[in-house]
């Protein structure tokens, strides 16, 4: 049968079918880039504020306790971290183009790794010069993600689908202890710390979220994370577990002011500690580019990574500034877009606008902040655990019939879990090497791309384009 010709030339009645280029057009959106109604599109972005909005919380209000601020203090930097988390998640979001931001759903946040060592260097100073100790410290660690950033997006040929796959799926194992923790109430120096009414609210809002995965239709679906918590909040009221004197006290407005806190210190052994974990937080945000590139089916390039760990050295450099910390990576909105399946961009960047209004307005920081931790910590399992689960997927089109590459996963994921199974394993080694060992993730990723090396790079022939066909 002749093929009818395209073209201009084919006369085009008012009821005739629209022109291919059209249609060709209109698939081509990929789903990153779409657009979502309303609808659709506000109660996405509720999920991935939910799912982040106690980790964005936690190096404040530790922080702030070690330091000892009072009430007015403690709230200055939750406004301050969470105004920075939302700059930053709308910068790597939306981004500028060829400069700064991956343009991926990737939320960007004051990172949990970088509290150990913050707590060391205010133990080592006087009451009046820990936060500016700290925060001289975080902003040439900015500096220094800057300098060394685009040496990242260089390496990523030394980050095949074996190596990502073990660093993915050790971002869920290892995260894995925070949910838990939370399912038990949270609070580990509290007396009903592991009470079973936490464990058995926990374990509700988990039913109640694989029950609507697996009796929900079309959207219903995609935010069944969402119905969990609001599910599991509102069953915990009646048990007195919810608590709602943070809305009573919240003030109303308060933005945060340029060092008030005071001004930076910069003192050397407080700067090369930071600079280490800010070698630590790239690794990890680095990762989370790659899992989350390969949830969405969108290449993630080395110019895309370099984009990235822009935006976290831009953000970690400011931060202090308005009293914010070391910024990177937020693995559970990773998981986040790996359940609902829900990858535009866009949803992410409502979510980072939210978190600029709720660190303007703490008032309504605090309703978010009303979710009892139990229900997040039931939410939890089900966002880390499939983290795990994508880097298994990726792990399976790896080439795991070969004998090198399974010594090469098992030891990796060896490496990575030692500081999750046994937390005092490196108690003895060297302070720079607790701090990046000590971390799972940057751990297995560190043995997972040294092996990948030593098995598929070195001694082999055809140079770095043969190691990557082989791995």
């Amino acid at each position: 049968m002749a093929v009818p010709a395209k073209g201009p030339a084919a006369a085009e009645g008012p009821c005739s079918t629209p022109p291919e280029s059209t249609i060709e057009t209109a698939e081509a959106v990929h789903p990153v880039d779409e657009k979502l109604h309303p609808s659709r599109l506000v109660p996405a972005a509720l999920q991935h504020i939910a799912a982040m909005y106690a980790g964005v919380v936690t190096p404040p209000l530790i922080i702030g306790q070690a330091v000892h601020l009072d009430t007015a203090g403690q709230t200055r930097l939750i406004a301050a971290s969470l105004l920075i988390a939302g700059v930053a998640t709308l910068l790597q979001t939306l981004g500028v183009k060829g400069l700064v931001g991956n343009r991926l759903p990737f939320v960007n946040a004051a990172s949990s790794a970088g509290i150990a060592p913050m707590l060391a260097i205010a133990e080592t100073n006087a009451k009046g010069d820990q936060l500016p100790a700290i925060y001289g410290a975080v902003m040439v660690a900015g500096v220094f993600c800057l300098a060394i950033g685009p040496f990242f997006g260089r390496l990523l040929r030394f980050f095949p689908p074996l190596v990502t796959g073990v660093v993915i799926t050790l971002i869920g194992v290892t995260l894995m202890p925070v949910p838990v923790s939370w399912a038990q109430g949270g609070d580990r120096t509290a007396a009903d710390y592991g009470d079973m009414r936490y464990l058995a609210l926990a374990g509700f809002t988990l039913a109640v979220i694989l029950f609507i995965q697996r009796f929900g239709r079309g959207f219903v679906k995609q935010v069944a994370l969402l119905f969990g918590l609001l599910i599991g909040t509102l069953a915990a009221i009646p048990f007195g577990m919810a608590d709602f004197s943070a809305l009573r006290s919240a003030p109303v407005a308060a933005l945060p002011t340029p060092f008030a806190f005071g001004a930076p210190e910069f003192q050397p052994a407080a700067i090369i500690s930071l600079c280490l974990v800010m070698l630590v937080l790239m690794t990890e945000s680095s990762a989370g580019m790659l899992a989350i590139g390969e949830i969405c089916e969108r290449d993630c390039d080395g110019k895309t990574i370099t984009r990235g760990l822009r935006t976290d050295g831009i953000a970690t450099f400011l931060g202090p500034i308005f009293g914010g910390f070391p910024t990177s990576a937020f693995a559970q909105n990773v998981g986040v877009v790996s359940l609902t399946k829900v990858r535009s961009r866009y949803v992410v960047a409502v979510a980072g606008g939210a978190l600029l209004i709720l660190g303007a307005f703490p008032v309504l920081g605090a309703v978010v902040s009303m979710v009892p931790m139990p229900v997040l910590g039931g939410a939890g399992i089900v966002l880390f655990g499939s983290i795990a689960v994508s880097g298994i997927r990726t792990l399976s089109e790896a080439g795991l019939d070969d004998s090198s590459n399974i010594i090469l996963v098992a030891v990796s994921l060896g490496a990575g879990i030692i500081p999750l199974a046994a937390p005092g394993f490196y108690a003895d080694f060297p302070a720079w090497a607790q701090t990046v060992l000590g971390s799972g993730i940057s751990a297995g990723a560190l043995v997972a791309v040294s092996l990948n090396l030593f098995f598929h790079h070195l001694g082999t022939r055809g140079g770095t384009a043969a190691a990557l066909k082989s791995s």
